[in-house]
Formats: structure tokens, sequence, C-alpha cells
């Protein structure tokens, strides 16, 4: 949704303020009148006229002379008996200068009464609508803006193509949320239809406004876009925090997998989730994971410090002794999981070879163990659309998330992953401006 700045319009009007010359009568003509004749309805007399003759008026407007020229206009309003079409001339004026020097007071009242003219042609009237709106819009006037903003769209043939987009932010700023969150709705559907990447500012704005709303369908669809198209910490964590924290979400079963989305998604994980992911990975057989996980958690500054520094160390050294116990074995335990009635240990050690980089083997115990059958299929198939992800199989990746079948929690995880995989160049998180929601728990 493109934007417009008042600067941009002051500039309009200054040239559409001026662009008419003023009929004039002259002075001989006007002598040779009947004194009691008033003059033509669309002329100037000429003793005005010397104040306003557009050239001069230009001239000093370009040499940015605003004194002369509210002198010429001061001198001109003094006239007695003014026609409409003077008064018309003169408003013109005031536009540019008013626009030209600021003053919005000046400004408006003469676009008032230009506009009230009938004299405007349908563009210079829009123009002058969308104008006044953004005046008041600037002046942080939302009460008057808003309907401005709306009859101009009602009446512009070809609407300015911000103004869409500030109907919607002065819906917003004047806490108008479910006219707004419609607006902002169209626009970040329109620009990817069109095959372009909504604005970030849009994404922020629809997320802000759907939620001040209560628009729970609608904040999800915002903050998936966010995450997909300018992914952040604070995204990251808001949106699966929700997902954690839905109805029916599988904690036992999804959690683990929505903690490694989120380690290595966002740049600094909280200790607590670190932790518990750490703790989880260790449980399941799984230490070289935990060891990564918890050395990055160092790294990042998130461990290692405070009051549960000391635990940190401890659970970083039992990470440290598995994952070297890992290191030295040729069999992680794959000859007796072939033995089992069904695949779940042949996923299991699968993706712990996966933990240790050795890829090929691991993905291929993952795939014949969901092969041989398990008691989790969709939670398997994540695994190894994970497992390819980490390989680097990016296409192999998409195409696993894909098939996960299941709940919608269950879905939509595996979309999370994907979403992931198919972040933007250089897809690091980034730290984001929208305030952050709390972290996903995980009881």
């Amino acid at each position: 949704m493109s934007q417009f700045r008042l600067a941009r319009i002051s500039l309009l009007l200054a040239a559409i303020g001026l662009q008419a010359a003023p009929a004039l009568i002259t002075s001989a003509h006007a002598q040779s009148k009947p004194a009691a004749e008033a003059p033509k309805p669309d002329t100037v007399r000429a003793e005005m006229y010397k104040f306003l003759d557009p050239k001069v008026i230009q001239e000093k407007m370009a040499a940015k002379d605003y004194a002369y020229v509210q002198d010429a206009i001061t001198k001109a309003e003094a006239f007695p008996d003014r026609t409409p079409y003077e008064s018309y001339v003169i408003d013109r004026m005031k536009i540019s200068l008013g626009s030209a020097t600021n003053n919005n007071a000046m400004t408006v009242g003469a676009l008032e009464r230009a506009i009230a003219s009938g004299r405007l042609t349908p563009e210079e009237k829009s123009t002058f609508m969308l104008a006044m709106a953004e005046i008041h819009y600037d002046m942080q006037d939302y009460k008057k803006s808003i309907p401005e903003l709306e009859a101009y769209l009602a009446q512009a043939a070809n609407p300015h193509a911000g103004a869409r987009g500030r109907l919607a932010r002065a819906y917003y700023l004047n806490k108008d949320y479910a006219k707004a969150v419609p607006m902002l709705k169209a626009a970040v559907d329109s620009a990817e239809k069109a095959g372009q990447q909504p604005s970030n500012e849009d994404l922020r704005l629809l997320t802000s406004a759907a939620g001040l709303a209560k628009d729970n369908d609608t904040t999800l669809y915002a903050l998936e876009r966010v995450v997909k198209y300018y992914p952040s910490d604070d995204a990251w964590t808001n949106l699966l925090s929700r997902l954690v924290n839905r109805p029916g979400f599988d904690q036992k079963t999804l959690m683990p997998d929505v903690f490694r989305l989120q380690s290595v998604a966002v740049q600094q994980m909280d200790a607590a989730y670190i932790v518990e992911l750490a703790e989880t990975d260790l449980l399941a057989g799984l230490p070289t994971e935990a060891k990564k996980v918890v050395d990055a958690g160092f790294a990042s500054g998130s461990l290692g410090t405070g009051p549960d520094a000391a635990a940190h160390k401890k659970l970083r050294d039992r990470a440290n002794k598995g994952a070297a116990e890992d290191a030295k074995s040729s069999n992680l335990g794959e000859t007796s999981a072939a033995k089992a009635k069904d695949g779940t240990g042949l996923v299991n050690v699968g993706y712990a070879y996966v933990s240790m980089d050795q890829f090929d083997k691991g993905i291929d115990l993952i795939q014949k163990g969901i092969a041989k059958g398990v008691k989790a299929p969709e939670e398997a198939k994540i695994r190894l659309g994970i497992a390819y992800a980490k390989a680097g199989r990016k296409d192999d990746a998409l195409k696993t998330f894909a098939s996960v079948g299941g709940d919608q929690n269950t879905k939509d995880l595996a979309r999370y992953w994907s979403m992931w995989v198919n972040r933007p160049a250089g897809g690091a998180a980034a730290p984001a401006a929208a305030p952050a929601a709390p972290a996903p728990a995980s009881k």
C-alpha cells in the first residue's frame, strides 16, 4: 500500500492554486459601465487584479517572498462587495500560500470554500478533497480526516494509490479497529494475488488491529505472513506460542519439534525452553542435539548467567558426556531397533544420526521406520522433514512437510517448518519492532 506525504500534496496544491489566471476587466472598461453595475461574475476588477496578478504571485512564491503574497491577498480581501469569483480567486491563492507556509488553518478554510464553490474541475476537486483529508490526518484530527477520505474515495475517478492505506491508518489511530482490519487485510490479499510481497507496515498494523479487535483468525493470518515475509524473534515466538496454547495441542508428542523449530528460527531462545529441549533430548537418547542446543544457548548468552548458571553448566556437562559417548559408538541401536515390531525405534535412531550430521544414514533409517509402521506417523513425517531440512535437501523437506496429516495443529506445525525452510534469503531472524508475545509454554 503506497504512502504519500503532505509535502507532495502541498506542492501540487501550490501549482494548482495558481494555474488559472483570473479574467480581468480593465480599468477603462470598468469605468465605462454605470457605477451601480456589478462586475461580471467570472472576472476580477482591474484595481483588484493588480494585487492578484498570477504572474507576479508565481514569481514571489517561487522566490519564497510569502510576506509579499500575504500582503497582496490582504489588500484584495479589503475590497468591498467581492463577487463569488473574486473570492474564489483569492482562495486559490490562499491555498498556495497556506500550503507553502504550513498554515493549516488558511489552507483548510480556503480548500473548503473552493470545493463548495462548484468551480473546480472533477480532478481538482478530488485533489483538494484529498489534500484537506491529509492535512487533518497530519494534525491527528482523525474524526475529520476519516469522512473526508471516505468522501474522496467515493468521488475520485482514479484515487491516489495511498488513499485507502491512509484511511485504514486513520481508522486504526481513531481506534476503530473493526473498520481498519478489512481494509488492511484487503491490501495484503491484493499484494499477494499480484505476486508481490505485502509491506511490513501493513502486516504489523493488521496484526495489531486484528488483535485489538479480538479477531483471532485474522491475527493468525497476519502473524503467519509476518513470519513468512519478515521473520523475527518476536514474530516466531508469538506464532509458536499461539500454536502450543491451542485447545487440543498434543504437548507430549509435538512439543519437542516446536522447540526444535524455535531453536533454529530465533536468534536468542529463552533459557527455560533451551533447558527443556535439552532435557527432552537427553531422555530420548539424543545427547548430540542436546549439546548443540546448549552450546548455542551459551553462545547467545541465554545460558550460563544469572541464578541458574550452575545448573546450566551441569546440563552442558551431561550433554557433552552423552555426545562424546555417541561419537565413539559405531552402532546407536539400529540393530535392535530393526528387530522391533514397529518402526518407532528406527525413526528415533535415525534422527540421532541426523543430529550427528550423518544425514544419509539417519534419513534412510527414518524412512525405513515409517515404512515399517509407527504409532505416531505424522510426528515421524515431521521428523523426516526436519532431517531433510538439516541435510540441506530443501525440496524433499517441503514435500515431506506438505504430506503431513493429522489434526490442524499437527498440519500447522509442519507448515510452520516449511515457512522456516522457505525463509527469505539471509533468513536468520532479526529483532522486530512489534511487541513480543509470551514464548511457547511446554505445559
